[in-house]
């Protein structure tokens, strides 16, 4: 049975925690304030669409078609896109146990009159998997699953490098 000492406690305790998040600064993100109004995201890859999505859902800036690109205030440059894989292990049969999937995303991002505000640059991801030929067509999947993670996190961390520029 609860007393009321008890709950009066508990509730000093919540008030005190609650204190002391507000005090250290501690905020959830939110969407990035763009120093641009409307932006062109030239190439049709996975990366780039997620990244229109997320651009999109950021509410603040107007995502423009490739055809009309010279209209947006900038306009960004998916250069290369490569995904490769290395082999890290074999088995004693010289068969592959694991594998490092990597994926590295070139970009740059100009204005239309060509002042480059972000040069040209790139991110890389890279996920370990093991690798069984039995399994073929499940590791296939998985490989495409770590792929599909990959370009995610690349497309969020373009969005911050796009909310870090301040001037056109």
């Amino acid at each position: 049975m609860k007393t009321p000492s008890s709950t009066a406690t508990r509730r000093g305790l919540l008030a005190a925690a609650l204190l002391a998040l507000a005090g250290c600064g501690f905020e959830l993100r939110k969407a990035p304030n763009f120093a641009f109004k409307s932006i062109a995201v030239m190439g049709n890859s996975l990366v780039s669409a997620r990244l229109k999505r997320y651009l999109q859902a950021a509410g603040n800036v107007t995502v423009v078609p490739e055809a009309d690109a010279q209209t947006a205030d900038v306009i960004f440059d998916i250069l290369a896109e490569p995904r490769d894989s290395l082999v890290i292990s074999t088995n004693s049969a010289g068969q592959v146990r694991e594998l490092t999937l990597r994926l590295t995303v070139r970009f740059r991002l100009r204005t239309p009159a060509g002042k480059e505000l972000i040069s040209a640059g790139e991110i890389r991801q890279q996920r370990d998997i093991t690798y069984n030929e039995t399994n073929a067509l499940a590791k296939e999947t998985e490989q495409n699953l770590l792929y599909r993670d990959m370009q995610t996190d690349i497309a969020q961390q373009i969005v911050r490098q796009l909310g870090a520029v301040k001037q056109l």
